[in-house]
């Protein structure tokens, strides 16, 4: 496959081959940002779905920001594809919260939040950049806050687990079990908890 002579391309280049009708261009950009999407779909919980659907409504996202974005204006391709894929995924959740579907909106979802809603500002369609930067340094704070908590292989899984990492993806880069992974992540998420 002739994907490879992309992979020295930046994603802006890559989005100006695209304009210009070249399908490979748009398969690099597919794969170089699957992580992305599955790290924003993690923490939301689709109703009367699961996370491969959201992860479908992400990467419909990011489809709609590979063929949107204009690699003539002064933008980074990550902030527009974040946006994009973000939106489409609030829209998906949105739509499952209509009253057709009311039992299910009810019920609990299987991904606890990661700190004390703090995600749902993360997620916020009309978010100024300000609130932008403030969110992602108290992220960076309950992070930083939350490692000294960690065992060492605690803090070695984590920021796999927050990058959108499978449970047998994070077993074979830290070189354990997946069940000893899966029980390290229960225990991370009962430290977040407290």
């Amino acid at each position: 496959m002739e994907v490879t002579r992309f992979q020295s391309l930046s994603d802006e280049e890559l989005c100006q081959q695209i304009s210009n009708g070249c399908r490979e261009a748009e398969d690099e950009l597919v794969l170089r940002y699957g992580q992305l999407v599955r790290a924003c779909a993690r923490p939301l919980f689709l109703a009367g779905g699961d996370s491969e659907d959201l992860i479908q409504e992400g990467m419909l996202g990011l489809l709609t920001a590979i063929r949107g974005f204009d690699f003539r204006r002064d933008t980074a391709f990550r902030t527009y594809a974040e946006i994009c894929i973000r939106s489409r995924l609030i829209t998906a959740v949105r739509a499952a919260q209509g009253g057709k579907h009311s039992p299910l909106n009810h019920s609990i979802s299987f991904e606890p939040p990661l700190f004390d809603g703090t995600n749902a500002q993360l997620f916020s369609i009309v978010e100024s950049p300000e609130d932008v930067i403030i969110g992602r340094e108290e992220l960076k704070e309950r992070l930083d806050a939350l490692k000294g908590q960690l065992s060492e292989l605690e803090a070695n899984i984590l920021p796999l687990y927050l990058n959108g990492l499978s449970c047998g993806e994070i077993a074979k880069q830290v070189d354990r079990s997946q069940k000893s992974v899966d029980n390290a992540i229960q225990r991370i998420r009962r430290k977040m908890a407290r």
